[in-house]
């Protein structure tokens, strides 16, 4: 008689070893024809609900009123710190030129080693055959009270539309801010990228999900550990075997999440004794449908959807967004 079992865990995800940077690193950008930046960056402030028109076309409950599960995710404006021209080669993008601003914040001087001279534009327009155009932005915890830091996380977004009018758009808003209303519309389908919670180190039951040996199992009365290390031959225990190590602080990207509303007034969404271990929404904000990776105050990430669904919306309507105390009062 044979016996079998579904594996624990997935083997997708391997190795599960701590994320490099708290802030992810996004590998790849979507096309995109519209002259902007494709993606933003915020701080993840909690959770609440809100009373919604159901708009998706193909749903039962199409044009009924639903209630809809949201994360709050604070975005004060990001700064453009630097403008960069990639060009293909036969290793692959490499940067053929860059210009920094010299109209930086003193926050960034804690985290940079910044130059002082001035932005030689001429530069970026010299460059031949270019393929894509990204900027260097950092963001501003320091509008914020959420999160206790000053110091800007840093990070890089690709410019959309064709090489020449994204140079020109880089260019005009090196130094200056972006909104993240000038990024996305309500209604958007996005991707969130963000690093989870770490949970340290931790056994193979809460790490892989495999079973707990009983008694006529484990004769030793080891149960919480997996029932072999594998067979005889290949005489070595191979990287499948589900064993104790590192569980969270993994990157991970959560696709087509829908983006319903952009809001300027932080106190129209903020609960009644603020959000638990975040307090009160200052700047701009954002409201994802569902939940995003990482514990409260952590970067996240947005940018367009890589592989967007086929679904049809009619348009965002929503009825009433919840500010009741998450005290548990």
């Amino acid at each position: 008689m044979k016996y079998h079992r579904p594996r624990r865990g997935s083997l997708g995800f391997s190795p599960r070893k701590r994320a490099k940077s708290i802030v992810p690193r996004i590998r790849s950008w979507p096309e995109c024809d519209t002259v902007r930046m494709q993606g933003f960056a915020g701080y993840k402030a909690g959770m609440t609900h809100v009373v919604m028109i159901d708009d998706r076309k193909n749903s039962p409950t199409y044009g009924e009123e639903i209630v809809v599960p949201v994360t709050v995710i604070e975005t004060p404006p990001m700064k453009v710190a630097a403008v960069r021209v990639y060009k293909k080669t036969q290793y692959g993008m490499q940067i053929a030129a860059e210009v920094w601003s010299n109209n930086l914040d003193d926050f960034l001087n804690r985290r940079l080693n910044l130059p002082r001279k001035e932005p030689d534009v001429d530069k970026l327009k010299k460059v031949e055959n270019a393929s894509e155009v990204r900027v260097v932005t950092y963001t501003q915890p320091y509008l914020i009270t959420g999160v206790p830091k000053k110091v800007p996380d840093v990070m890089e977004h690709k410019i959309g539309g064709n090489v020449e009018e994204a140079l020109d758009y880089a260019i005009s808003k090196l130094g200056g801010e972006i909104k993240v209303s000038e990024v996305f519309e309500e209604g958007a389908i996005i991707d969130v990228i963000a690093v989870t919670k770490g949970k340290g180190f931790q056994g193979p039951v809460k790490r892989w999900g495999v079973i707990t040996l009983d008694a006529k199992h484990a004769r030793s009365s080891k149960h919480r550990r997996v029932g072999t290390l594998g067979p005889w031959n290949p005489h070595r225990v191979r990287w499948t075997v589900p064993q104790a190590g590192q569980m969270g602080f993994h990157q991970r990207t959560e696709y087509n999440k829908r983006l319903i509303k952009i809001g300027e007034n932080g106190e129209e969404i903020t609960p009644n004794g603020g959000f638990l271990h975040y307090g009160v929404i200052r700047t701009q904000y954002v409201l994802i449908t569902g939940s995003v990776p990482g514990p409260v105050k952590r970067l996240i990430r947005m940018r367009d959807a890589i592989r967007p669904p086929k679904a049809e919306f009619d348009g965002v309507s929503i009825v009433y967004v919840s500010t009741t105390s998450k005290q548990g009062r």
